[in-house]
């Protein structure tokens, strides 16, 4: 018996990398993740260094990105990413520090979404099953 991951054949699942050091947001986004189709969790990590290398060994397609982190920040693990040409993933930031200055810095480093965590949590599903619709077939 054969289980299809998912409904086009040939198509890549998009890879998640967490990063967030609440352990209740970090588990409910696991969660999350788990019933979008097209979407899979590679790792979910607490700290800058491991958001870096984990960034670096699994290359996930996606990074949802809190800025407050354990040890270190969001922006520095931004700071480590190809800014012009690169394998870079996508860059969801996601954060309870929706501050103007925040936002801004993040658009300068390129991100594709900056979400509030209370009251834009509710975007994430659409994000990420927007990004699963336009990854590439393997092959």
């Amino acid at each position: 018996m054969s289980v299809a991951t998912t409904d086009m054949p040939g198509k890549a699942p998009v890879r998640v990398l967490l990063v967030e050091d609440s352990a209740v947001l970090a588990a409910r986004i696991t969660e999350l993740i788990r019933r979008l189709p097209d979407v899979t969790l590679v790792d979910s990590v607490s700290t800058e260094d491991d958001a870096v290398e984990r960034i670096t060994s699994a290359t996930p397609d996606v990074v949802i990105l809190d800025l407050h982190l354990r040890l270190g920040s969001g922006f520095g693990v931004l700071r480590t990413l190809p800014r012009n040409g690169g394998r870079r993933p996508k860059i969801i930031v996601l954060t309870g520090f929706d501050l103007p200055e925040y936002r801004r810095q993040a658009e300068v480093f390129g991100v594709e979404a900056f979400l509030n965590k209370s009251r834009d949590y509710h975007r994430l599903p659409g994000l990420l099953s927007s990004f699963a619709a336009h990854t590439p077939a393997e092959g």
